[in-house]
């Protein structure tokens, strides 16, 4: 199981660092939906990897970071509907 959670903090941390690469790169935009579910699954995978290690600190972080990402996501989601009369 320990085997398990570490490749899970690991593709956490690869998957916000490319999410960054891209950002830094201009290859996606901060409002992007790739960009935003990259953090929320990035934070979700260093979450379960903090909480399983007892690093609290590091897991309270992740869960701003992910929500951070869930309300853009679902603010930009809100902005591509269409206007209702």
């Amino acid at each position: 199981m320990t085997i398990a959670i570490e490749i899970i903090g690991w593709a956490g941390a690869g998957l916000i660092l490319l999410a960054y690469l891209l950002l830094s790169s201009e290859r996606l935009t901060g409002r992007s939906r790739a960009y935003q579910w990259m953090n929320v699954v990035g934070a979700l995978c260093f979450i379960v990897n903090s909480g399983w290690n007892g690093a609290i600190p590091s897991a309270a972080l992740n869960v701003v970071w992910m929500g951070i990402g869930l309300v853009t996501l679902w603010r930009v989601r809100a902005e591509a509907r269409p206007a209702r009369n």
